[in-house]
């Protein structure tokens, strides 16, 4: 594959490209009118970070292509500490100290292996565990404060009060872990215009052996999977103005597409910021969002989540009069703020692997298909980032994520009724598709959507709905060479 020139990642060509691209739908479409042959730096997904590795099981694993090797230790260190298990407090590895008590994962990499996106369980406990899915908790406010800190922005959820925010399935020795997701399926099938019947998996859930009391009467419970962690730095490093322009909450231009952006609590500023990470952007920098994961997954305190006890809420005293990891030489933590540094790095510049057959004849015309169909209008095909001070590599790079990082209402569905922050119970984040086509070769398997429901491709656009709607009616329609070659384009991404 042979290198694109220079000019193209040069601070002038970008500087343009900035005025361009962040005007609105209509400019992302017209760039791509000419479908015979792929877009000048397409097939760098990444810009400069975009790694030409082969498109294996490791695919996702790799530093920015323009990485200094000087600075490819400071990857690895990030590496280590994204792989660490850690165990129970005390021990003798005083490094590594500190799990839980109540815990989903002992590491990072349990949930995004091979920094890829998380699945569902084969099936329930005993069985099989989800330690890379679980389930979010909240109820309505129920004090005058509460309503108060929703309204203002500074919380976006209200835990629930017996087990805190999120379900944790584990425990160290001696506790009892909270309970357990249960997962039941009952199927949906669709007939598609050329015949051929397709069958959807609708899910329930269900939390059974709970061991701290019964569950708030009005908890709400979502899903989660672990995303892929691939190109994260780059969409942290999207300018705003990019992403706001193309908003458009009350759909003034009447296409059916409403998205909005979320806005959060940015809890090292105390002020509210643009929500980018998360299935419903809920998290406004990757800090954020790995110091939640840290503290809530794995019960870790950091400099940014320093509670030691993770996610044990007030009620679980048992949890609570457990020794803790929390070291001197970590600076009374159990992860230090070098170790979250070099964790941020690390997550930061994990390479986009670049397009594979951009350019064969079938891709090409499933991209025509993606554009015709309306996809483009949510999942926005290309960002150059800004110039940001400390993030040289980061910096003034064309992307093509996929996505255009902002809220939009999917239908009931794929609701799961739980408002966060600005987001309310039918609304997602656009997911990047970037690297896509790469789930089962690196994950295992190929789970799609926020719960891992759809287990291709075509069964995620099926459910599709709300403002995805006319979209997903167009490929239940289309003929069966033009969604062939959809998904043949969703596969080279």
């Amino acid at each position: 594959m042979k290198k694109l020139p220079d000019f193209l990642f040069s601070p002038i060509f970008h500087s343009l490209l900035i005025c361009v691209v962040g005007i609105g739908h209509a400019l992302h479409a017209e760039a791509a009118l000419d479908f015979s042959k792929p877009e000048q730096g397409e097939i760098y997904q990444g810009g400069a970070t975009t790694h030409f590795k082969t498109a294996d099981r490791n695919a996702f694993t790799h530093p920015a292509a323009n990485m200094p090797f000087k600075q490819q230790l400071d990857f690895k260190l990030g590496n280590g500490i994204f792989r660490k298990l850690w165990v129970a407090a005390p021990s003798s590895t005083t490094a590594s100290d500190g799990l839980g008590p109540l815990y989903n994962a002992r590491s990072c990499m349990q949930c995004h292996a091979r920094d890829g996106r998380g699945h569902t369980p084969i099936a329930n406990w005993p069985e099989d565990n989800a330690v890379s899915m679980f389930l979010r908790l909240s109820i309505p406010a129920q004090k005058k404060q509460q309503e108060t800190l929703l309204k203002e922005g500074k919380l976006g959820v209200i835990p629930e009060p017996n087990y805190g925010g999120q379900l944790q399935d584990f425990a160290v020795t001696g506790l009892q872990a909270e309970g357990k997701m249960q997962i039941s399926y009952t199927e949906k099938k669709i007939t598609l215009a050329d015949g051929k019947e397709i069958s959807l998996r609708k899910p329930s859930y269900k939390v059974t052996d709970l061991s701290y009391g019964p569950l708030h009467p009005d908890t709400m419970i979502s899903p989660r999977i672990a995303p892929a962690m691939i190109g994260l730095g780059l969409l942290e490093n999207i300018p705003e103005a990019q992403i706001l322009a193309l908003a458009d909450p009350q759909d003034r231009n009447g296409d059916g597409i409403s998205g909005k952006a979320n806005k959060v609590w940015n809890s090292e500023l105390q002020k509210s910021m643009l929500g980018r990470f998360g299935w419903k952007a809920g998290h406004p920098t990757l800090n954020q969002q790995n110091n939640s994961a840290f503290n809530g997954d794995i019960g870790i305190s950091t400099p940014y989540a320093t509670n030691a006890w993770g996610d044990c809420t007030e009620q679980q005293t048992d949890c609570l009069s457990l020794p803790s990891g929390n070291s001197n030489h970590l600076e009374g933590l159990e992860a230090s703020s070098e170790m979250n540094e070099v964790l941020l790095f690390y997550t930061r510049h994990i390479a986009v692997p670049a397009r594979r057959t951009a350019d064969n004849s079938e891709v090409l015309a499933g991209k025509k298909v993606f554009y015709d169909s309306g996809c483009v209008s949510c999942h926005s095909a290309s960002f150059i980032t800004a110039e940001t001070p400390g993030l040289p590599l980061l910096s003034q790079q064309r992307i093509w994520p996929y996505s255009d990082m902002l809220l939009h209402d999917m239908g009931p569905d794929l609701a799961d009724n739980r408002p966060e922050y600005m987001a309310n119970g039918q609304e997602w984040r656009t997911a990047p598709l970037w690297g896509i086509g790469l789930t089962e070769k690196v994950s295992g398997k190929s789970h799609y959507l926020h719960d891992g429901r759809a287990r291709t491709l075509l069964e995620a656009i099926l459910w599709h709905g709300g403002e995805a709607s006319a979209s997903r009616d167009k490929v239940i329609q289309m003929p069966t060479e033009d969604r062939r070659h959809l998904i043949q384009f969703l596969e080279s991404l």
